[in-house]
């Protein structure tokens, strides 16, 4: 399906989209009880380049549940497969995925996925490769994972016995010690060596396959948190310097981070540890490269911020948050270990902090809500994640209010979609350039290389030093979609529909209704008016 927006403020070439934009924003100040508010317009020019790369993708923890899961759904999708299940016949899709199955409303009525809007990497073409810790090649991994129904690993297998990891970088220290058994398949050297092994994979990987672009996306074990030690790794210099000496404070994530960075790959993490300390931020500022994360943002997150955006937006002041989780995939045998636990309790904890933050009517300043998260690793429930949530919220008078979910998910399920999005809106946003208008020596620029627009994805949202952290599900994905609406020239989604509710303007857009009757029933209403 071909869009194009018929405006003099829009031009299609060959090689770009170039839009002129009016973005409207404020600023507020407080002086003593007034506030004073000023609309600012900024008159910019965006161009979106339209050639979509050959791209390449390469997964640190390929061989895991979500890698293998994600390389199986590319293929399956690919070659359209279906399967029978007890339900019936399934066929291959991305339901879950924000780019391939989700929609927008484009104008009027007309809702439109958001893969139609500007050109995106289709799924289908996207090379995969990475490493991992295990020898396991892709088909041993999809069966070890016990993700897919049989019948659907069954035809998957010949497809995948040929794909195997590369050799990952394994430090005991930094994941659980329950992982010791599957690495069979590390790398040996010093840091520094290590490092530049994961550069040369990037290299060859390019060339052997003609990739133009590469995207390296973290969905390996959680990793403990790092100490961010002042000379060691709070600069790009202190850490480059770190990484030369073999400092023990060094995560195998940094070197992934820092290695793709070097090679100009944008650098997604998908797992909750603190990989991006500030020496790993200031390096891709100084490279220009793209990262973003943290922690893939699939079930029990995404509901809290959905809930906690609505109980607070309603005025209704939530005291109590408890969160329980049990799990039996090796994500959750990774995390019965107290430090790895500690980052997941970490980037599930701050979801709420912006939304309550918002409103000094029900919280005063510093006061939070008790938010207390539980995981437990139950391997019998494999890659069927359970979750229970209890909301307990203080309503009028005192009154009280709970809320209680309970949630069944399969876990990879959810978090392949993400992986895929993660990576098509990364892709697109790197051929985003934007300048202002009225500056006509000004070069065209990217976005800031801490890639803040993809937090809808995200448990806990990277962003830049001073920029405030956005975590409420519904403003993180209007971001997206008034993005590339932007990007073609169109406002962003207000959802006034004035429209539809002001008589002269509800008349004007009538005027093209070609049922003549309902035409003549909204003339005379107007008429009565």
């Amino acid at each position: 399906m071909e869009i194009v927006v018929n405006s003099p403020n829009v031009k299609y070439s060959e090689n770009f989209i170039e839009a002129k934009y009016e973005y409207q924003h404020a600023t507020a100040e407080r002086d003593g009880n007034k506030i004073v508010v000023t609309p600012k317009t900024e008159k910019l020019l965006i161009r979106t380049a339209r050639k979509v790369p050959k791209l390449g993708v390469m997964l640190v923890g390929w061989g895991g549940n979500n890698g293998s899961t994600f390389t199986a759904a590319l293929i399956a999708n690919r070659l359209g497969l279906s399967w029978p299940t007890r339900r019936g016949t399934q066929k291959a899709n991305w339901y879950g995925s924000l780019s391939q199955a989700a929609t927008f409303r484009l104008a009027d009525n007309i809702h439109i996925p958001f893969s139609q809007l500007l050109p995106t990497v289709h799924p289908d073409d996207i090379v995969i490769d990475g490493w991992d810790i295990s020898s396991y090649n892709l088909a041993d991994s999809m069966e070890r994972a016990q993700v897919l129904e049989p019948a659907l690993q069954q035809q998957l297998k010949p497809l995948m016995q040929s794909l195997k990891p590369k050799p990952s970088i394994y430090f005991q220290e930094f994941i659980a010690a329950n992982q010791k058994s599957r690495a069979d398949n590390v790398l040996s050297g010093t840091k520094q060596e290590q490092m530049e092994q994961i550069m040369n994979d990037i290299s060859q990987f390019k060339k052997t396959t003609g990739v133009e672009k590469v995207i390296v996306l973290w969905t390996a074990n959680t990793e403990c948190y790092s100490n961010v030690i002042e000379g060691i790794n709070d600069t790009a210099e202190n850490l480059k310097v770190a990484i030369a000496k073999g400092h023990p404070e060094i995560a195998p994530s940094v070197l992934f981070a820092y290695a793709s960075i070097a090679m100009g790959c944008t650098y997604i993490n998908g797992s909750p540890q603190n990989t991006f300390v500030p020496g790993v931020i200031e390096f891709a500022e100084k490279q220009g490269v793209f990262i973003t994360g943290d922690d893939f943002k699939s079930g029990q997150t995404k509901i809290k911020s959905v809930l906690v955006d609505f109980l607070v937006g309603a005025g209704i002041k939530p005291l109590s948050i408890v969160s329980y989780n049990h799990l039996g995939n090796n994500d959750g045998k990774n995390l019965s270990a107290p430090k790895q636990f500690r980052s997941k309790e970490i980037s599930k904890s701050n979801v709420v902090d912006d939304m309550v933050e918002s409103n000094d009517i029900l919280y005063s300043p510093g006061e939070k809500p008790d938010h207390v998260v539980v995981i437990k690793y139950v391997p019998f429930v494999g890659d069927s994640k359970r979750a229970l949530d209890e909301y307990t919220s203080e309503i009028m008078l005192g009154g009280l209010n709970t809320i209680v979910i309970h949630n069944t998910c399969e876990d990879s399920l959810l978090a392949t979609p993400i992986i895929l999005d993660l990576i098509v809106f990364a892709e697109l946003f790197s051929r985003v350039t934007i300048k202002r208008e009225n500056w006509s020596d000004e070069e065209y620029t990217g976005f800031h290389p801490v890639l803040s627009i993809l937090s809808y994805l995200c448990k806990a949202p990277l962003v830049p030093r001073g920029t405030p952290v956005v975590n409420a599900l519904s403003k993180q994905r209007s971001c997206i979609e008034n993005m590339m609406k932007a990007c073609v020239g169109l406002p962003p989604e207000n959802n006034m529909t004035l429209e539809h509710k002001v008589p002269f303007l509800m008349k004007e857009i009538m005027s093209h209704e070609p049922d003549a009757k309902k035409m003549k029933k909204v003339e005379n209403g107007f008429n009565s008016y």
